[in-house]
């Protein structure tokens, strides 16, 4: 049994979507497919929420329109008239469901109202794939991942109850699975014991993959993409980047931890505890041998490893009183951040003061400042980024640094962090 993940870009466009039929057929059965909203589907449900939370109702529907028409556009480009009409009439329903999100709008939590509308990309994009391969001969079972992933109520950043999925994903995809030999279900999303929709986060595809495939469980999972492998930097912002053909989860997780966007942070740990490879691989040329990741490998000499996160804030939080930053006081702070969910990405304390850098979410944010100013003096320096270097050169370093304003630079034998204005 093996796991495919496809993500945004590999289904973009009718053609690509299309093009994914040999990918399903090398494949074999049993398989379990994970699918991403196409696109940038997400985005645009992201600017259909921000207009409903800002109390523009009338511009969230015309968003909204636009994005239904686009998806009527994809399936009809795809699907026998028959099928279409039939989806079309399935489509309407989940564009009724983001309908009813935005009238809550103005009612419940903001997080709540960001899943109950962006969930529905990926069940979009899943049902017409599922109809689609149907018609192409390709018998499979569409499954709502939401029956299967359960988590608790943090709307956008939620806990998976893993037992409770676990029975979920056995009781519905291996019979699923005997049937037709195909699943087609959907990453990044979940819901709550109230059958409320939950989003794992932005790249949680990767994350659902990882536990289907360690629940199942599967021999391995590919994660396909619109680049050759693993590379050890963001192509998009670093020139000269280079293939990495082997790397341990050991490595990957630090990388995910430091922000790489190629794997989900969450995703690692169900794959190595099940001892699963992952191999990220190329949609566009399948013939290239992409990226294995696995719990060893003979390639210990690794390139530097680049991370670079932006749009951070660095946090300088002082005692009014000059009483140090001790024990007592970095319990106090620690609870305050997680009472406000906000991720810490780097940290460095002082005699009388503790620095962080966190993701600039302006909500969270807000209300993390209000809470640190009840006991604390509180400097921010805004829009910074926080470059990360695994295996690090100095040569590397001073390059990636030259005419940039270093704000906080931390160093180990391995990895040096550097928050650059």
């Amino acid at each position: 049994m093996q796991v495919y993940k496809f993500g945004g870009a590999s289904i973009a466009t009718p053609e690509r979507m299309q093009a994914l039929l040999p990918i399903i057929a090398y494949g074999g059965k049993p398989l379990v497919v994970v699918v991403s909203a196409y696109g940038k589907t997400t985005n645009a449900l992201e600017a259909v929420v921000k207009e409903a939370l800002e109390g523009r109702r009338e511009a969230a529907l015309e968003k909204l329109a636009a994005l239904e028409t686009a998806h009527n556009d994809y399936a009809k480009a795809l699907l026998s008239p028959a099928g279409y009409d039939a989806m079309k009439q399935r489509l309407n329903e989940y564009y009724t469901e983001m309908h009813w999100a935005i009238d809550d709008a103005g009612i419940q939590h903001h997080d709540y109202v960001y899943d109950q509308i962006v969930c529905i990309g990926e069940i979009l994009s899943t049902s017409i794939f599922s109809a689609y391969l149907n018609e192409q001969g390709y018998t499979n079972r569409w499954i709502d991942a939401r029956d299967l992933i359960r988590t608790d109520d943090t709307y956008r950043d939620p806990l998976v109850d893993l037992d409770f999925s676990r029975n979920q994903i056995q009781k519905h995809v291996l019979p699923a699975l005997k049937e037709t030999g195909i699943v087609i279900t959907q990453g990044f999303i979940g819901s709550t014991a109230d059958n409320n929709s939950t989003t794992l986060g932005r790249e949680g595809s990767d994350y659902t993959a990882a536990l289907l495939a360690a629940m199942l469980p599967a021999q391995s999972v590919s994660i396909w993409k619109d680049v050759e492998g693993l590379l050890n930097a963001d192509p998009k912002l670093f020139p000269n980047t280079v293939r990495i053909e082997e790397i341990t989860y050991h490595e990957v997780i630090e990388m995910a931890y430091y922000g790489a966007q190629v794997i989900h942070p969450k995703t690692i740990k169900p794959l190595q505890n099940a001892n699963i490879p992952l191999y990220v691989k190329c949609f566009l040329d399948t013939k290239l041998k992409g990226t294995v990741i696995q719990n060893t490998t003979d390639a210990f000499v690794y390139p530097p490893l680049i991370v670079l996160k932006k749009d951070q804030i660095l946090l300088q939080v002082t005692s009014r009183d000059f009483s140090f930053i001790t024990e007592e006081n970095l319990r106090n702070l620690y609870d305050i951040f997680h009472a406000q969910h906000v991720k810490i990405n780097l940290i460095q304390n002082a005699a009388i003061s503790l620095v962080v850098c966190v993701d600039n979410r302006e909500d969270k944010i807000r209300l993390l400042v209000e809470a640190l100013e009840k006991d604390y003096k509180v400097l921010k320096n805004d829009d910074v980024q926080l470059l990360t270097i695994r295996h690090y050169t100095p040569s590397i370093l001073e390059e990636l640094t030259k005419g940039r304003v270093l704000l906080l630079e931390q160093k180990t034998r391995n990895t040096v962090q550097v928050v650059v204005k």
